[in-house]
């Protein structure tokens, strides 16, 4: 069983930033590629960003592609999500999720295994 806990979530304005961040309690951390989605209220949870096993390949979604940067430290166990120029539409829940698929482009929810329980992320205009 692999728990995940998201933390850095909030609420901040139109062009402002947040880091997110979410540790996980596995041993095979660094075996596990990761990603973030994130579901508004009444819409569907969609895709944000993946990284690899080892950090060095990352696909975005086209939304936040170029603002947002997904990074992770294997030796914390954590994946961070770096949000600048945030939006009013990048309000929503944002969840993190282990994927043992390997490290290919996936972005279908169900490639994913564990997902944590969510942080609010709210951007006022």
């Amino acid at each position: 069983q692999v728990q995940l806990v998201e933390s850095g979530g909030g609420l901040v304005q139109v062009g402002g930033s947040l880091r997110l961040s979410c540790a996980a309690s596995t041993r095979t951390f660094s075996s596990t590629a990761m990603g973030w989605f994130r579901q508004a209220p009444g819409k569907e949870r969609e895709f944000v960003a993946r990284i690899s096993r080892s950090g060095s390949t990352r696909y975005y979604a086209d939304s936040v592609k170029g603002r947002f940067t997904i990074s992770r430290d294997n030796a914390k166990n954590t994946v961070y999500l770096q949000m600048n120029s945030l939006k009013p539409e990048d309000t929503a829940v944002y969840y993190c999720a282990t994927s043992s698929i390997g490290d290919g482009a996936f972005t279908a929810s169900g490639n994913y295994d564990y997902w944590g329980q969510g942080t609010q992320v709210t951007v006022s205009s």
